[in-house]
């Protein structure tokens, strides 16, 4: 039998058929990518809108300074009713809860919750729903549990193990005023495994809790660079979040837990120009160090400046119809001048309101707080609850 062969009009009809195969693939899965992203998002935008105007309760269940450590008496005592009850008069609408995971983080059998701690920790977010405030509970390690998680593939499962069962416990509670927060500020630089993580976490957090809006972040302390990173998960009822404490030099001046150099800190001013910046830059340890309070001033920070970066996240969230949250900003008291201070805050939040997004500012009673104490007391501090737009 002999051989066929095509002639010329055969080939072209061929080759065209295979051509328009592909294309119609190609369209196929450009349709099912875009459709994955087509996510109705609705819920997560209308319970976003209880999350308007918060603050962080630092230094309560977590980042615990007091020498006897995570005890009773240190959670009867650091925040109260009284003092839920000042954050909802001074027109606060949420709280961001920070619970240190590892107290009762039981290593290979992490979903077995101590139940006298978790009663404690049921004890304070009851007192702040009592108040009528919503709550994001934020997972709120130290950095070697966040080290942990950026290298150890079974410290993620038993991460898993532990959020699935936190979430199972609190998923009876209101879902328009309690939120669960995944990790704050992850630690990890590869930006690939912190995505893989997050994801597998989130899955964890809705078995638990099917009905609960999450909040999510980028890798690298949750910056807004971390945020444009992203593609949004395959979840449609999350918040997304970043952090924004820019530029660190003039928000962490005095801090000693920052870069070394900012200790010595105290003249940094905002918004910064070439010229008014010069007085600290003598107060460096050194030339690389001036160097950076020079170019602080030449970049010119103003409200403009911090407008167009916060602008930049709101763009992201635009672009994937996602709702964003801004969770913790502000300026460490110690070193910045006050007016400074106040300034920098209102350009943030007003850049924040301006753009679209909820703010929960840092902090309630710790070194960037909304109050003072005197005699004794907490009581707000007016130029700071005016620089964020609320009045007591």
């Amino acid at each position: 039998m002999g051989t066929q062969t095509l002639d010329g009009q055969d080939c072209l009809a061929r080759a065209a058929g295979e051509a328009v195969r592909c294309v119609f693939v190609a369209l196929l899965l450009l349709v099912a990518g875009s459709a994955l992203f087509a996510q109705d998002t609705s819920l997560a935008f209308r319970r976003a809108q209880h999350l308007r105007h918060g603050i962080n309760l630092s230094h309560w269940y977590s980042q615990v300074f007091d020498p006897k450590g995570y005890t009773k008496e240190h959670f009867d005592t650091y925040d109260t009713a009284q003092d839920m009850a000042l954050i909802k008069s001074m027109g606060f609408d949420h709280v961001r809860f920070t619970l240190n995971c590892a107290p009762m983080f039981q290593h290979g059998q992490a979903d077995r919750i101590p139940a006298d701690y978790l009663a404690m920790v049921d004890s304070a977010v009851k007192m702040i729903l009592d108040q009528g405030l919503a709550v994001i509970i934020d997972i709120h390690p130290d950095g070697d549990f966040k080290a942990r998680l950026a290298t150890d593939d079974a410290s993620v499962e038993q991460f898993e193990d532990f959020w699935r069962a936190l979430a199972k416990h609190y998923s009876t509670l209101d879902p328009d005023r309690v939120f669960f927060e995944v990790l704050n500020e992850p630690e990890f630089h590869d930006r690939y495994r912190w995505e893989g993580a997050q994801l597998r976490l989130v899955r964890a957090i809705r078995e638990g809790a099917p009905n609960h809006t999450i909040i999510v972040a980028g890798a690298n302390w949750s910056a807004v660079s971390e945020l444009l990173f992203m593609e949004p998960l395959r979840d449609p009822n999350i918040i997304y979040n970043f952090h924004f404490y820019e530029p660190h030099i003039f928000t962490h001046q005095g801090a000693t837990w920052s870069t070394n150099f900012q200790h010595y800190l105290t003249k940094v001013p905002y918004p910064s120009t070439p010229d008014n910046v010069l007085s600290a830059v003598s107060e460096a340890p050194d030339a690389v160090n001036q160097l950076q309070i020079v170019q602080y001033g030449l970049d010119r920070w103003n409200a403009e400046r911090v407008n167009a970066e916060i602008a930049m996240a709101a763009a992201w969230g635009k672009r994937w119809n996602v709702p964003l949250t801004c969770n913790e900003f502000g300026v460490y008291r110690a070193a910045a001048a006050p007016k400074d201070r106040l300034a920098w805050i209102r350009d943030v939040r007003t850049a924040l309101e301006k753009n679209g997004m909820g703010w929960t500012m840092w902090d309630y009673a710790g070194g960037f707080s909304v109050v003072v104490t005197q005699d004794g007391a907490r009581v707000p501090d007016e130029g700071t609850l005016a620089a964020l737009g609320l009045k007591k």
